[in-house]
């Protein structure tokens, strides 16, 4: 069935600063299991504690830098490109840069506090 989204609930973002997360489809506001598709905003100098999450994450920068840290290294996403990080991989997402970063991020199986495994 064809499922139309009239608007996003906006999440509370973990981090050094305020973020702005717009889920679309999630557990949140659709409901779904399966996958989350979420809009991101994260102003300059923003920075979130490393995870470990049980999710795939794939990540298309809009606008702006996003710096992803991972045990693979160390890994700048401008416009216009993007990153998968595995579940299980560990990882650190910030937005260094003057003008922060949009971004949409998508995981399979939807995201979770229960599952994400942030850094004490």
């Amino acid at each position: 069935m064809v499922r139309k989204i009239e608007k996003p609930t906006v999440i509370e973002a973990a981090g050094s600063k305020k973020k702005l997360i717009q889920e679309f489809f999630g557990r949140v506001n659709s409901g779904d299991e399966k996958v989350s598709i979420a809009l991101m905003r994260s102003p300059s100098g923003w920075a979130e504690p490393g995870q470990m999450p049980e999710f795939d994450e794939y990540t298309v920068v809009l606008k702006g830098l996003l710096h992803v840290l991972s045990h693979h290294g160390m890994f700048d996403i401008r416009a216009g490109e993007a990153i998968l990080v595995p579940k299980g991989e560990w990882v650190r997402y910030s937005t260094p840069g003057a003008e922060g970063a949009e971004y949409v991020a998508v995981c399979l199986p939807a995201f979770s506090t229960a599952t994400v495994h942030r850094d004490e």
